[in-house]
C-alpha cells in the first residue's frame, strides 16, 4: 500500500512559480509510476504530468509543457512538481497519484493511490 501526502500549495501571482511536494510511503514506492493531476473548479480531474519508476521518462499535458517539471527521488520517497510561469487557468486542487506498472501513464483510472490534494490559486 502506498500513502501520499501533498504539500506546497498556496496563492501565487500570474507569472510566478510554485513547488509542490508529495511524500510517499511503502517499500515498493520506487516501482510505481507517479503522476500529478488537478481538478479545476467545476471540472473533472485532469492529467498534468507523469514520471516513470526510475525517472527515465516523463510526459506532460500540452497545457503545461515547458512550464511544469515533474521529478522524483526514490531514496526519499518524494515526488515534486515545479510550476513556473503560472497562469490563472492553472488554479486547481493538485493531486499526487501512484500507478502500478512503472511506465508513464496519463489515464486517471490507471492510478490506484491518491493524496488528499493541495490548493493552488493563481490570481492577482
Amino acid at each position: 500500500q502506498v500513502q501520499l501526502v501533498e504539500s506546497g500549495g498556496g496563492l501565487v501571482q500570474p507569472g510566478g512559480s510554485l513547488s509542490l511536494s508529495c511524500a510517499g510511503s511503502g517499500r515498493t514506492f520506487s516501482t510505481y509510476t507517479m503522476g500529478w493531476f488537478r481538478q479545476l473548479p467545476g471540472k473533472e480531474s485532469e492529467f498534468v504530468a507523469t514520471i516513470s519508476r526510475n525517472s527515465g521518462r516523463t510526459y506532460y499535458a500540452d497545457s503545461v509543457k515547458g512550464r511544469f517539471t515533474i521529478s522524483r527521488d526514490n531514496a526519499k520517497k518524494m515526488v515534486y512538481l515545479q510550476m513556473n510561469r503560472l497562469k490563472p487557468e492553472d488554479t486547481a486542487v493538485y493531486f499526487c497519484a501512484a500507478s502500478p506498472g512503472g511506465d508513464i501513464v496519463a489515464l486517471r483510472t490507471l492510478y490506484t493511490y491518491w493524496g488528499q490534494g493541495t490548493q493552488v490559486t493563481v490570481s492577482s
